[in-house]
């Protein structure tokens, strides 16, 4: 391993600076940065590494090979959504403190460079409270209005958006229509749409995007439901995959062309990964339906029924229906606990579905909130989780769980239009996925799942490095 060369971590933000190139030769250097446990290591440049001609590598070694010449899908971006909790615990902090945060998530020189972001359709779980956009029982939408919105969520929208450089890419899900148009009457607690009201709710989409492009917010599109086939105490709201291929296809897709929105986004299913073909095979067979789709979003929460993540479910999508795309609309660690603020797990869990989605397929990911209290909300049926970072409004802290590290090491390197390209590693000790940016600078990002240090070979084309990760790390190759 070279010297070191490791940026000082006392500070939450680490400057970078990197200079682009054009050509597509592969350059004779490596910058390395880490993320370790039981190190300072964050995001750290740990190693600047130089190329020599490759060997063939033996089996006893361990190896990463990148081919740039094999490319797959374009990266859209990576980002967090922008809820009421987040936005809520965002107006209680200092000024300082507000620049702190953006400069953390949407600076992509001083900090991790979120390029989209996710929000909601009136309430979801995590807001003080339910609401809509309507009075109760307004079936001509004439009483809609965003007013709720302008209080906290959409002054911090727009900040992102400054933050981010002028330029955030935003969908927006719901997660209930209003009590009054579902089975239930209610907004939890699942429930149907009832069709007397499919185009009633269609035409609150548009209302939603005209309204928040209105202040200055541009729409990339929508997402049909959040978690469709998920009844859950918080609002919630149930389609068969007939009943969501039906509403895109007669209603919500039509009506948004007669509103002059055709250009907006539908992304459908929204949920995970399980039944995630059976939605695809459902909707995307169905020409009139695939005409209004764009892709197909997806969660992480299938192993609650105690098996493994269905990465290859994905796989499966991409090989069947190679024209839509794989976006990851929501992910959280759950089971808030302050004891639990750096648990290394919880930044594995991350890192290892972010590898496994793009290596799949997948275009664009999409955590959950990007900032929770010192409580895990507020939410208001106590359905508390976690956030990358955290706001202790009593001490108008912000604390940095290793979440936002291994999230960085994707958000920061791999840009928007990025091209991902071949990887693989020699051993399962070791995940990996590369990308090339519109720059021609590859972003090889390499996971080690192991409790040892482990030193491999990087094989790219015809030159190869040797490079040591240590135990419990995250590191991204950049040349």
């Amino acid at each position: 391993m070279n010297k070191k060369h490791t940026i000082a971590c006392l500070l939450p933000l680490i400057i970078f600076t990197s200079a682009s190139r054009a050509g597509s030769e592969i350059q004779n250097s490596v910058e390395v940065y880490t993320t370790a446990k039981e190190t300072q290591d964050r995001l750290s440049l740990t190693d600047k590494l130089k190329f020599s001609q490759s060997q063939q590598p033996t089996e006893t070694e361990i190896s990463i090979f990148v081919n740039p010449e094999k490319e797959f899908q374009q990266f859209w971006g990576i980002g967090g959504a922008i809820t009421d909790a987040s936005s809520e615990v965002f107006a209680q902090l200092s000024e300082k403190k507000q620049d702190e945060l953006l400069t953390a998530y949407y600076d992509k020189n001083k900090g991790i460079g979120y390029s989209l972001a996710r929000t909601t359709i009136h309430s979801s779980d995590f807001a003080s409270g339910s609401y809509t956009y309507i009075e109760e029982n307004d079936k001509s939408l004439s009483t809609f209005s965003i007013e709720h919105d302008k209080a906290f969520r959409i002054p911090l929208i727009k900040k992102a958006i400054q933050y981010s450089g002028g330029e955030l890419p935003l969908y927006a899900s719901p997660w209930s229509a209003p009590a009054f148009m579902k089975s239930n009457n209610n907004m939890l607690k699942g429930g149907k749409l009832l069709p007397e009201y499919y185009d009633a709710w269609a035409k609150y989409y548009t209302k939603f995007i005209k309204a928040y492009e209105a202040e200055g917010m541009p729409i990339w599109g929508i997402t049909i439901q959040n978690e469709p086939m998920a009844t859950q105490r918080w609002e919630s709201m149930i389609y068969t995959a007939e009943e969501e291929r039906d509403f895109l296809k007669n209603h919500l897709g039509p009506i948004m062309e007669q509103e002059g929105l055709a250009d907006k986004n539908i992304v459908v299913w929204d949920h995970n990964r399980d039944l995630i073909s059976h939605r695809a095979n459902t909707i995307f067979e169905d020409k009139e339906a695939l005409k209004y789709a764009w892709g197909i979003g997806f969660h992480w929460y299938e192993d609650w029924t105690g098996g493994e993540t269905m990465h290859d479910n994905l796989a499966n999508v991409t090989e069947s229906y190679p024209s839509m795309k794989l976006l990851f609309t929501e992910g959280t660690n759950e089971k808030f606990s302050t004891k639990k603020y750096q648990y290394w797990p919880n930044a594995e869990r991350y890192g290892r579905s972010m590898i496994m989605d793009f290596n799949r397929g997948t275009v664009g990911w999409t955590d959950w909130n990007i900032l929770l209290d010192q409580n895990g909300g507020p939410n208001h049926v106590q359905n508390f989780c976690f956030a990358p970072i955290h706001a202790d409004t009593t001490t108008g802290e912000l604390i940095y769980t290793p979440t936002y590290y291994y999230i960085g090491h994707f958000s920061k390197f791999i840009r928007p239009d990025a091209i991902r390209i071949s990887s693989t590693s020699s051993r399962s000790h070791l995940l990996t996925t590369s990308f090339k940016n519109t720059d021609n600078k590859i972003a090889t990002v390499v996971m080690n799942q192991s409790d040892k240090v482990i030193t491999y070979n990087l094989i790219v084309g015809s030159k190869e490095t040797d490079i040591t990760i240590p135990a419990r790390a995250i590191q991204t190759l950049l040349y």
